[in-house]
């Protein structure tokens, strides 16, 4: 059984969780094009080593970041994403 460090609930079971995939920064809503996001959506680097994954827990609805070694399928560590940065005009409400 594999086992995923997570940050919320501790050690699980890899089943409870999905991975969504490589963090990436998202490009600038105002300025991209259909290019731009398609390449975002849908194209991934598949880099072997060590990547920075979004992750899933299914039961608690929980997203987080974890760093997996993609040549040994190994967790290295696993921590809550960090707080989002306010934009123009946010208030932060």
């Amino acid at each position: 059984m594999k086992i995923m460090p997570c940050p919320l609930n501790g050690p699980r079971n890899i089943s409870e969780f999905v991975c969504g995939g490589e963090v990436i920064p998202e490009p600038d809503p105002a300025t991209a094009d259909d290019g731009a996001w398609a390449d975002y959506l849908f194209l991934h680097e598949n880099a072997a080593g060590i990547v920075r994954e979004w992750w899933f827990h299914v039961p608690t609805a929980y997203w987080f970041i974890a760093e997996r070694d993609t040549r040994t399928d190994e967790i290295l560590r696993a921590y809550p994403p960090p707080a989002p940065v306010a934009g123009p005009g946010d208030d932060g409400e």
